[in-house]
């Protein structure tokens, strides 16, 4: 299996193999990420023009690619260099130019001769009332006509690439489709009324109209399944392995958890309980636990996964919850120590501070037993970490953990859950191309007593006001924080640099008033300024980006971000999400430069008016598209060639149900239509899912 099958050779031989295709096209064709005759089937029209023969230009409306046939007239060559070289030409009803610039007559004059019939096709447009066709697509004896296509599609290019050359190469990598089996589920195929694969190809690459060329029509849509299907027989096959694995059945009797309750001033939401429901039962189960816990800003997701911890706790084992950065593990510490003292739990820290005889001896507690439940950072991967009985393992902040993590992590535990966290709310066909291969438990209601959040923007030519707003805040013992677009202060960027923010906030509220944090400081001087403002120390944060991610500080309740239009809508959104924690009214001022683009507005005003996190990715999505969206931060998302996320999220979750399905059926995929699925990962490159099947 680990073998690419010999039909598809040819389509993964060389470009150079293809006519027309040297060595330097190669490169060219590099641009487009095409490195194969495989990706040329995959590099689909994305428009086409109408090449019907017309009568007559007459009534046309211009400009407008035509194609006639016309009596040619007198030539006309320029009366300078480099001028228009002009031609007469007749059709059936009325007369136009055909002009060529940097002509050579005796060319022009042998192409098109006096009194010849010729078909000419390409766009005309009216110069000074008269309509003229610059530089004609083609120009052909009437007897050649059939060379010019009716519709011919437009293909994306790059330098040193035309259409005529993407054409060529297009036929040639079409010509290698060999004969496949079908690994659509029959059923699915007939209600959609999908081609075969082969007969899909070749229909995209060959459009009649333009509605051939929309993502609804039958041959795309196929291909765009197909790309779907493999993925998510990728994901599959990663979830059914992990599902292969031998769990550890954990059963808690909920006396822990019980305590922690009654000693809470409100009552969980039911999203709260449904979810804790679900991770429990998971737990209980034999199988291993993949699952991801999906929670809006402010949700309540902490609590969930202590309740799930106290639940490893109370089967007599130990759990641990992982943090992308020192601040996030130490915020944690802070928020469970309450929760852990309620229920009597032994809650204790390990990060890269830890060094000496102080990590020694708490790696000796943890390897005995003694330490109940481990916050950490990524220091917990390392060798000599021990557990007594690990069960189950939280991470939070998915998209700084790769799936790679999420392994290793699970080693630490002799066959330890895995429960994963993300504040980003996910529109639900971006999650299932991110998390196919885990069960989803979702949290869609804020708790009781979360303050809303009064979203106002404001124009940057008002930044003095906002200056005083927050002084006055700051009066009333407030802390905020103050989110710049850049660092460094870069020619081509007008873009304030929080550097130049942080001194004049300075100069405006005071020494000692304002800290900064930016990506660029060395982690121990970031961490210094984050406490300093977490404690309280500094009244404002001048910050980049860096805070987006759990920062808990309840005394902040103005949150002010500048340029906000550059931002993108889930980033806003989790920015926001760091004010409205305490007990105080909270505001989040959005700032952004005149004049602003209808999108720019049309972003900044959804925030205005929601605060739900769902509403506001499923709305960035649909603006901004899947690609600038999961950004590099969630490089987690694969890069569909045909498959559009946001238009075919109905597609993405047939194909989700139909690859379990068949892997449910079939989990060796060794029946016909198993063989053809393995036929169908080859040809989308899902190598990693072939390694698993041979592995497997």
């Amino acid at each position: 299996m680990s073998q690419r099958p010999e039909p598809l050779f040819p389509l993964f031989a060389g470009l150079e193999t293809l006519d027309g295709v040297g060595p330097k096209t190669a490169q060219h064709f590099a641009q487009l990420h095409v490195e194969t005759p495989r990706d040329l089937l995959f590099t689909l029209p994305y428009s086409g023009v109408d090449r019907r023969r017309q009568d007559t230009l007459k009534d046309a409306v211009l400009p407008a690619t035509l194609t006639v046939a016309v009596t040619i007239g007198a030539h006309r060559p320029p009366r300078n260099k480099g001028g228009a070289y002009r031609i007469h030409a007749e059709d059936s009803a009325t007369s136009f130019q055909i002009v060529f610039f940097h002509a050579r007559g005796p060319y022009l004059e042998k192409l098109l001769p006096p009194g010849s019939r010729r078909v000419v096709s390409g766009r005309v447009e009216l110069f000074d009332g008269i309509a003229q066709m610059v530089h004609p697509d083609f120009a052909v004896p009437e007897e050649e006509a059939g060379e010019i296509p009716a519709f011919e599609p437009i293909y994306p290019l790059t330098s040193g690439i035309s259409q005529k050359l993407m054409y060529k190469a297009t036929r040639g990598a079409l010509k290698r489709v060999p004969e496949m089996a079908e690994w659509i589920d029959p059923a699915q195929k007939a209600r959609a009324g999908w081609p075969d694969f082969g007969e899909a190809v070749r229909t995209a690459h060959d459009p009649q109209t333009l509605a051939d060329v929309s993502a609804t029509a039958p041959a795309r849509e196929r291909l765009a399944y197909d790309e779907l299907f493999a993925h998510q027989i990728t994901l599959a096959l990663a979830r059914q392995r992990e599902r292969r694995k031998k769990g550890r059945v954990t059963k808690g009797d909920g006396h822990l958890q019980a305590r922690v309750l009654a000693s809470l001033p409100y009552t969980p939401t039911w999203a709260q309980s449904r979810a804790v429901a679900e991770i429990t039962g998971d737990m209980a189960s034999p199988q291993r636990m993949n699952r991801l816990l999906q929670g809006d800003v402010g949700a309540g997701k902490t609590l969930v996964a202590f309740m799930a911890l106290l639940c490893a706790v109370e089967a007599g084992g130990q759990g641990v919850l992982m943090a992308p950065t020192e601040i996030l593990a130490r915020q944690h510490l802070e928020g469970l120590r309450p929760l852990a003292e309620e229920a009597g739990v032994v809650l204790e820290i390990l990060t890269g501070r830890d060094k000496g005889s102080e990590r020694q001896a708490k790696l000796a507690a943890l390897a005995r037993g003694d330490i109940q439940v481990l916050v950490g950072t990524h220091a917990v991967f390392q060798a000599d970490v021990a557990f007594a009985d690990l069960r189950l393992a939280v991470v939070d902040e998915q998209h700084r953990f790769g799936v790679r993590q999420r392994l290793e992590l699970g080693q630490k535990g002799d066959r330890a859950d895995v429960l994963v966290m993300t504040a980003t709310p996910i529109p639900r066909s971006l999650a299932l191309a991110q998390y196919g291969d885990m069960d989803v438990s979702v949290l869609d209601e804020k708790p009781p007593g979360r303050q809303p959040i009064k979203t106002a923007l404001v124009s940057t030519d008002r930044l003095d006001q906002v200056v005083e707003r927050l002084r006055a805040a700051i009066g009333e013992g407030r802390q905020c924080y103050w989110v710049c677009p850049l660092v460094e202060e870069s020619e081509v960027s007008d873009l304030i640099a929080a550097e130049e923010r942080f001194k004049r906030l300075r100069a405006a509220l005071g020494e000692g008033v304002v800290g900064l944090v930016h990506g660029q400081m060395p982690p121990a001087e970031k961490d210094a300024a984050m406490q300093a403002f977490v404690e309280g120390r500094t009244q404002v944060l001048v910050a980049t980006t860096v805070i987006e991610v759990g920062v808990n500080v309840p005394n902040a309740t103005i949150m002010v971000i500048e340029r906000a239009e550059t931002f993108g809508l889930a980033q806003l959104h989790q920015l926001r999400g760091r004010v409205g924690r305490g007990e105080g009214a909270s505001t989040c001022l959005l700032m952004y430069q005149q004049p602003l683009s209808e999108g720019g507005q049309q972003r900044l005003e959804v925030l205005r008016e929601t605060e739900d996190g769902f509403a506001i990715a499923e709305t960035d999505l649909r603006m901004r598209g899947t690609g600038d969206l999961i950004g590099t931060a969630q490089s987690g998302v694969p890069r569909f060639r045909v498959a559009d996320l946001e238009r075919q999220a109905g597609l993405m979750a047939t194909a989700l149900s139909d690859a379990r399905k068949l892997l449910a059926d079939d989990p060796d995929l060794t029946s016909d239509r198993g063989k053809a699925a393995r036929m169908l990962l080859w040809l989308m490159r899902q190598d990693e899912a072939i390694r698993l099947i041979s592995v497997g």
